[in-house]
């Protein structure tokens, strides 16, 4: 480890805007706090919880169906496995249709500067 470079690393009291006052070890000279554990509603209780659009409720309807407990899930495996059976397979009319549309693009693009050209 190199001598010198490193910052001192004292004991500084740290001030909350709310008055309170305790001590901790830092490398800043003061430390100055807008809100701390004896102001911050979570840590007093004076906590409330905002219901937008009844999303707790909603959180407590769910939660009670449930009696606490946790429900298990398939694995995504599985339900991309079943996705994959489900679906129809391609005819092959339809994969002569897509490989006739470029040639059908590439005519519409020669056409196109001929009556430019004009």
């Amino acid at each position: 480890m190199k001598e010198k470079i490193h910052p001192t690393y004292d004991f500084v009291e740290v001030v909350c805007a709310c008055g309170n006052k305790f001590m901790t070890r830092s490398t800043a000279k003061t430390l100055k706090l807008d809100i701390c554990s004896a102001c911050h509603p979570f840590f007093t209780g004076k906590q409330k919880l905002l219901d937008t659009e009844g999303m707790v409720d909603k959180f407590n309807k769910r939660y009670a169906k449930t009696e606490g407990k946790t429900l298990v899930r398939k694995p995504k495996t599985e339900v991309k496995a079943k996705a994959k059976l489900a679906r129809k397979p391609v005819a092959a009319a339809t994969k002569k249709a897509a490989a006739k549309k470029p040639a059908k693009k590439a005519a519409a693009k020669k056409e196109a500067k001929a009556e430019t050209a004009k």
